[in-house]
């Protein structure tokens, strides 16, 4: 009962401070005042100076397009660079050289799309320059770009101009993300995460030998790593390592800002749209999804592995791959809130959750959007409102509309291409993969487990998670290269498709409202579009929770009798 109310605690507190931030977020974004403004401004006069952006140019959605494209090449090219000449520049106390190629380009690919999948361990891989100028760095772009994306969405969608992307870039950052990191990191630093340059301390173990203990500068990179929904670990346990995640206080704290951004922008879009009243409803449909996952997850966690407490004849909770500073509740919070929000940060390894677990948290990445990533998630959740609207409107016999613009076929294209894209580039790689057991997928399972590791591996690429199942030799060749190719699709094919279905919204002359509009900003509306996330999601990837964790649960059921 005790862990049930730790995570009703934590989810009361993201509820509580949604409204604020979601009306801080639109203010910084609709170009209001905020309390920043007097250092920030002229700061970004500056920046947009030697940018040479006019700031109040706004658009298009194919220049927004090229922008994005053009300065995430550009980024990339940089810290590839810095990924494969890190021997030789400064903060490398411990003299790490040079990642393969491979290696390299796959680091750079995830941290550039925000999803921060890791097929090395932090700390005997990259040097604190590398960890700080180059990753770091791509922590505060990569999560602005896909807030920048959501917010241009959103704009399109409500009949705005779209914006102009470097101008939300930076406005991402200065109001949002850095002020949020700097007073997140101090806080971590109050409650013991370190922060320093220096190298790792040597020291004498009980037995008389010599232990090396890795350290840095943790705390900046903990709080971005959170906040902006990125995931990568300083250290290869991620937040289970107690210099990124120490004790309950900053366990807590990384999990409210891992949430606060997603579902504070529900309430962004109802500011924009002038409806409250459905940002609410949309609100408490994501979040009843969310509770309903936490169940799965945290129910199973606290039934224990069956298999177990049948052999030893107790019952107790499975308490495997977690910390016991945390326990199995705070876990299973985490582990569904870092693949609902696409974070992917881990305090516990996912690897060995129970199955219902393991379910819980595959289909919030085959979803995307309980709470979804940084901006898109929230883009994707109008895009099956948009799916919703049409296949409602065909079953009364009118053309279907959306906040007084009628959705037609090319809306209804870029809409399935988002929704599409993801099952391709989850389900062909993996479908490849397990075909070459042996050669490619380098599981340590052969079971229904095994099968979950691989489909995990791909759904969190392309879903731009980053969190994985492990038991997997993925720093390979092919690991690399696959898992980059999925990263590239899931990330840039829907932005694309977003960004031009909302440039097409943003086009269309508004319609008046007749007694025969559909409204969808009712309860019944709400429940319907439910439905329609359950059926289109949901059942396009149900053979592959039946192969994987749900046939697993069955065979532990099957081994207990």
């Amino acid at each position: 009962m005790e862990g049930f109310l730790e995570i009703a605690l934590t989810l009361f507190i993201v509820i509580a401070i949604t409204p604020f931030f979601g009306k801080y977020i639109a203010q910084v974004f609709m170009g209001q005042k905020t309390l920043l403004d007097a250092v920030f401004n002229p700061i970004e006069r500056i920046i947009y100076a030697l940018g040479g952006i006019a700031r109040k140019e706004d658009m298009s959605g194919l220049q927004y397009i090229r922008a994005v494209i053009f300065s995430n090449a550009f980024m990339a090219i940089l810290v590839f660079l810095i990924l494969m000449i890190q021997r030789i520049l400064p903060m490398n106390p411990t003299k790490l050289g040079a990642m393969s190629w491979d290696l390299a380009l796959h680091t750079t690919i995830s941290f550039l799309t925000n999803t921060d999948q890791q097929h090395y361990s932090g700390e005997t891989a990259i040097s604190y320059f590398s960890q700080t100028t180059a990753l770091g760095f791509l922590m505060f772009t990569s999560a602005a770009t896909g807030l920048a994306v959501g917010i241009a969405f959103i704009r399109g969608l409500t009949g705005r101009p779209l914006g102009n992307f470097y101008v939300d870039l930076v406005r991402g950052i200065t109001r949002i993300l850095l002020p949020i990191s700097v007073i997140g990191a101090i806080l971590l630093l109050a409650f013991g995460v370190p922060q320093t340059l220096g190298g790792p301390l040597t020291v004498r173990t009980l037995e008389g030998g010599t232990q090396y203990i890795a350290r840095g500068p943790v705390a900046s990179f903990e709080m971005i790593k959170q906040l902006g929904e990125n995931g990568g670990g300083f250290f290869g346990a991620n937040s289970a390592h107690p210099f990124e995640n120490p004790n309950g206080a900053s366990n807590l704290l990384e999990t409210v800002v891992m949430l606060a951004i997603p579902a504070s922008l529900i309430y962004t879009y109802g500011l924009y749209a002038n409806n409250i009243k459905q940002a609410w409803l949309l609100f408490w449909m994501v979040f009843g999804m969310f509770v309903v996952s936490v169940s799965i997850a945290a129910t199973g966690e606290q039934q224990g592995n069956t298999l177990v407490n049948s052999t030893l004849g107790i019952e107790m909770p499975n308490l495997e791959g977690k910390e016991v500073r945390f326990g199995w509740a705070a876990t299973a919070l985490w582990a569904v809130a870092t693949t609902a929000t696409m974070c992917g940060a881990v305090n516990g390894m996912h690897d060995s959750l129970t199955p219902s677990g393991g379910f819980s948290t595959l289909l919030n990445m085959f979803l995307q959007i309980i709470w979804g990533g940084q901006g898109t998630g929230t883009a994707y959740l109008f895009i099956y409102l948009i799916l919703t609207v049409f296949l409602t409107g065909l079953m009364v016999g009118r053309t279907p509309e959306f906040l007084g613009r009628k959705i037609e076929k090319n809306e209804i294209v870029l809409a399935s291409v988002v929704l599409l894209v993801h099952p391709i580039a989850v389900l062909i790689p993996s479908a490849i993969t397990l075909a070459f057991p042996n050669a490619l997928a380098a599981t340590s399972n052969p079971g229904f487990h095994g099968i979950s590791q691989v489909v995990y591996e791909y759904t969190s690429a392309a879903a731009n998670n980053g969190s994985g199942f492990e038991g997997l030799g993925d720093n390979t060749l092919w690991w690399n290269l696959s898992t980059s190719l999925s990263i590239l699709i899931g990330r840039y094919v829907p932005i694309i498709a977003l960004l031009l279905l909302a440039d097409s919204m943003a086009h269309k002359q508004p319609v008046p409202e007749t007694p025969g509009t559909l409204r969808t900003d009712t309860t019944l509306f709400t429940v319907v579009t439910a439905g329609v996330i359950v059926v289109l999601g949901v059942l396009t990837f149900f053979p592959v929770l039946a192969l994987g964790p749900i046939a697993e649960g069955f065979s532990l059921i099957v081994g207990k009798k």
